[in-house]
């Protein structure tokens, strides 16, 4: 024999109702309500298109096709709290969900939780105050967030696991999309500054070369190729990027001066223009100098020293300005006093980012200081090389590696020689001027050459 018991609801002692028939449809608790120990959650089946907090016991359907939506963990949680989210529409790559952690811990981290996967879902279940809400997934980590950063911006290329962004002009680093891994978000960079202008020649002076732009790197390590010495990690600056844009700046050469030092102070060499990434600023190279007029010549890389008719010689520039760690630069090179002598009287080399710009050796001009090797782009390439001095009547400096431009050169067979420019996009500095003294020709002077344009290179794995 049988019995049957029919009622229509049981309360709890305060008149709140745990079971309760209507229509045949049978409800375990009040709709917000939870019940310990079975680890499942009643459906709200009404999308939600806007930001708001969960409550514990309850599961959502999240629609981001419009709009990004943070959805925020219930606060003061217990034990056994549990709360589901699930993308609504397969739009999570679209506009991400962000699950707020809302002072509590989210897997032992005091992090939010970004599902950015398409139809991702997952639930959260509070555990203690040490680990806060541990997190179940449908499947593996990778099907409900991204492992890898996504991002345009500049020409992209790939070098076997990573992608390559390189800025040869201003641009936008866009970052679409970052990874599940804390260190897969940690990029590799690449910034060298606009190098600095030569300075003019004249009947007696010889110009100092540009010094380098300054160049900063730093070297994730997820990113696996061979950095420069001035890698910055560790110690350096790192950066973990999120999903935003980055504006670039990729400084200009400075331009070549309009004077030269017999008629006006606007002969001598100006500072190259920063590049940026970011928190990341490299600065410009230090102009070269004349005898006459100011010029900045400190800066990433310091620009050289003049020679100075009947006058102490010009000190180069000071390198690394303002200072960063690792070092941005190097100092540039002094010129030679002229003391009426035909032929000593010449200018220093601009600094490079590894090696400091040379003095400047009776009728020689000094070398400009070599840059930086990296193969941060995919292959070995070198950047930051400092300008070449201008001689006096016998031989200009050298050009430091890396896109410095060589020192001119003067001698009654050659005459004027305005030196070399800096390579475009290596950040190089210019070689210095030299003016042919005797004999004198009908215009004995030369103006400087402008500076090599910079760049910025962003590195980062993708699979």
């Amino acid at each position: 024999m049988t019995s049957t018991i029919k009622v229509d609801n049981i309360q709890d002692q305060d008149g709140n109702n745990i079971i309760s028939e209507n229509s045949n449809t049978l409800t375990i608790g009040n709709s917000n309500s939870k019940i310990s120990g079975i680890g499942t959650v009643n459906w709200d089946t009404t999308a939600k298109t806007a930001a708001f907090t969960a409550d514990s016991g309850r599961g959502y359907f999240v629609n981001t096709s419009s709009t990004a939506i943070t959805v925020t963990l219930p606060a003061s949680p217990s034990a056994g709290d549990i709360v589901s989210i699930n993308d609504y529409n397969g739009s999570f790559e679209t506009n991400a969900c962000t699950v707020a952690r809302n002072s509590s811990n989210i897997r032992g981290e005091a992090s939010d939780f970004i599902l950015d996967i398409n139809n991702a879902g997952a639930t959260f279940i509070y555990i203690d105050a040490t680990e806060g809400w541990q997190v179940l997934a449908q499947g593996s980590d990778s099907d409900i967030q991204k492992a890898y950063i996504e991002a345009t911006g500049g020409t992209v290329t790939t070098c076997g696991d990573c992608k390559i962004h390189t800025f040869t002009g201003p641009g936008t680093f866009t970052v679409s999309g970052v990874s599940c891994t804390a260190a897969n978000n940690v990029v590799s960079y690449m910034v060298v500054a606009g190098g600095g202008s030569s300075a003019g020649a004249d009947n007696g002076v010889r110009g100092g070369g540009g010094g380098a732009g300054g160049f900063r790197e730093y070297k994730s390590p997820v990113t696996p190729y061979t950095a420069s010495p001035l890698d910055g990690n560790p110690g350096g600056s790192e950066i973990s990027v999120t999903a935003q844009a980055y504006p670039i700046t990729v400084g200009a050469g400075a331009s070549t001066p309009s004077g030269v030092p017999a008629n006006s102070p606007s002969g001598a060499g100006d500072r190259g223009s920063n590049s940026v990434f970011s928190t990341i600023t490299s600065t410009g190279g230090g102009g070269g100098a004349t005898y006459c007029g100011a010029n900045t010549r400190t800066g990433g890389s310091g620009g050289g020293g003049g020679s100075s008719p009947n006058a102490p010689e010009r000190a180069g520039g000071a390198g690394n300005t303002p200072p960063v760690s690792p070092a941005q630069g190097k100092d540039g090179g002094a010129g030679t006093p002229y003391a009426g002598a035909p032929l000593n009287s010449s200018g220093g080399g601009g600094g490079g980012a590894t090696v400091a710009g040379a003095a400047a050796s009776n009728s020689c001009g000094g070398d400009g200081g070599n840059g930086a090797t990296t193969s941060i782009s995919g292959s070995s390439t070198t950047y930051a090389g400092g300008g070449g001095g201008g001689g006096d009547g016998g031989q200009g400096g050298a050009a430091g590696s890396g896109g410095g431009g060589a020192g001119g050169e003067s001698s009654p067979a050659t005459g004027n020689d305005s030196g070399n420019a800096g390579t475009a996009n290596t950040g190089g500095g210019a070689g210095g001027a030299s003016a042919r003294m005797n004999p004198a020709p009908s215009n004995p002077n030369a103006p400087g050459s402008a500076g090599g344009s910079g760049i910025v290179i962003i590195r980062y794995k993708y699979q």
